[in-house]
């Protein structure tokens, strides 16, 4: 049975269990449309969930004003007390979300009143909030994403997915024009959030209210996903009955968008996975601590979560730009690998000797170095690139971080560059890119002190690096690893 509602006044799509009930119920609360959630509903219904999918205020079928990440824990404690007074709910309640919709999971598990709270919530690729959505933990802008993002569903009540890929193609320059906060004008629509975004850095409030968690958390991400330090942090400040996380070789799209190191072992049903872990989680059959999987990309197999490697301190050979000009007319591209291989140097290039064998690189990788630039203000941006034996290019990690220090003098300081899982095989070369820009990915710094978004001029800068103080710290497994169930990690 399936029937409409009207719940808290927002619109929402109700799917019932075949038979008399009452039945425990999954709340999913989405900006991304409700309708587009139908199979995922029947899915749960067909296993005995009372399935509940709401747009949230302001979108699609729901009225009200749309403000990202407003009002998600009140209209989420609405809709939950609306579920448990209905004759077929037997009380039990799963909140349930990917990206944005995992957001609204999350505020109503740790912000809504005890009465509101889910028993159980299950996290994907989340978003914990604006702040850190806009911004890499060490401040710099996300640019490209976030500029997709609002052009896509920001301040309108439906979504258009296509909206920044059809701007680019008409203006392959549009992410360059200046002020970036003029962005709508160019896109020919009124954003007013747009420029409110940046305003955004209050980082970490849900990941300390984790600390105060009491029911069971199911955390799901990619080793791809822009979000994957977010939902590890999640799951280790997780301080509920039990958390499980699964990690894998995945994109944003989780196992719809599986990453070039992934393998058949890593293609999994998730929605069964949740089913059965939501049972468990209800029935409190899961056993206490944190556990969980993650796949290892170029290997095939599966690894408990958690298991990092041993630190292991490799010093690239540098081939070129040890002094090199980072300037934001001509950014280094995060949407491609070329490297120039004549002119001026824009960025300085290093290349580590063969992989003797292979090698399993499991947990944060990070950077060292003893650095100058000419400014005040500098981004500094580290990418790892693998080259196999068969030549080709593979992006391993990258990260970047803003520096202020007095123009000329030189620092010590680390770029971390993310969590990896992956085996790299014998022979393997791995070439280290630092330059002064990561550009689309994230906004360039225009060198003048000015803040990146609303900044209207560009300096060059001109950056040095002491080759013999760059270290790279990757973490190694000490010995081949023994491989895991992923299904048992979580349902255990």
């Amino acid at each position: 049975m399936d029937f409409r509602a009207v719940v808290g006044g927002l619109a929402a799509d109700v799917v019932l269990p075949a038979g008399d009930g009452p039945f425990p119920a999954v709340l999913i609360r989405t900006p991304y449309d409700r309708t587009r959630h139908r199979a995922e509903a029947l899915g749960w219904a067909r296993r005995g969930f009372a399935a509940v999918v709401q747009d949230v205020r302001g979108r699609f079928a729901s009225p009200g004003e749309w403000h990202p990440y407003a009002h998600e824990d009140t209209d989420g404690a609405a809709a939950a007390r609306w579920i448990r007074r209905q004759p077929w709910s037997d009380g039990r309640l799963v909140a349930a979300g990917a990206s944005y919709a995992a957001h609204c999971a999350l505020v109503l598990a740790l912000d809504a009143p005890e009465d509101a709270r889910p028993d159980a919530v299950l996290a994907a690729v989340p978003a914990l909030g604006p702040a850190e959505t806009a911004r890499e933990p060490s401040g710099v802008e996300r640019l490209l994403s976030r500029a997709g993002w609002w052009a896509a569903h920001g301040d309108r009540p439906d979504s258009d997915e296509q909206a920044l890929e059809r701007a680019l193609a008409q203006d392959p320059g549009l992410l360059a024009h200046l002020p970036l906060t003029g962005l709508p004008e160019r896109l020919g629509r009124p954003l007013p959030s747009w420029a409110g975004l940046w305003h955004h850095r209050d980082r970490g409030r849900l990941i300390a209210r984790a600390a105060h968690a009491a029911v069971p958390l199911l955390a799901v991400g990619g080793h791809h996903d822009h979000f994957a330090e977010e939902t590890v942090a999640l799951w280790r400040a997780w301080a509920g009955p039990s958390a499980r996380m699964l990690l894998g070789p995945w994109y944003h799209g989780l196992g719809s968008t599986p990453g070039p190191d992934a393998g058949p072992a890593h293609r999994i049903n998730l929605g069964e996975l949740y089913v059965r872990w939501a049972r468990r989680a209800l029935t409190g059959e899961l056993a206490p601590g944190r556990h969980g999987a993650q796949g290892l990309g170029g290997a095939d197999l599966w690894l408990p979560a958690g298991t990092d490697g041993e630190p292991s301190t490799r010093r690239p050979r540098p081939l070129r730009g040890t002094v090199f000009t980072a300037d934001p007319e001509r950014p280094v591209r995060s949407d491609s690998l070329t490297v120039p291989a004549d002119g001026p140097p824009d960025r300085c290039l290093l290349v580590t000797p063969p992989l003797p064998r292979p090698l399993d690189a499991v947990g944060p990788v990070r950077v060292h170095l003893r650095a100058t630039a000419d400014t005040p203000s500098a981004d500094w941006a580290a990418r790892l690139v693998a080259l196999p034996p068969e030549g080709t290019a593979e992006r391993v990690a990258a990260g970047i971080v803003r520096r202020a220090e007095p123009a000329g003098r030189e620092a010590a300081f680390t770029i971390g560059l993310g969590r990896i899982a992956r085996r790299l095989p014998a022979g393997t070369r791995l070439r280290l890119e630092i330059s002064g820009h990561h550009f689309p990915a994230h906004a360039r710094n225009p060198h003048t002190g000015q803040d990146p978004m609303t900044a209207t001029r560009l300096h060059a800068s001109r950056r040095e690096i002491d080759p013999d103080r760059v270290e790279l710290i990757l973490p190694v497994l000490p010995s081949r690893p023994t491989p895991v169930d992923p299904a048992e990690e979580i349902l255990r």
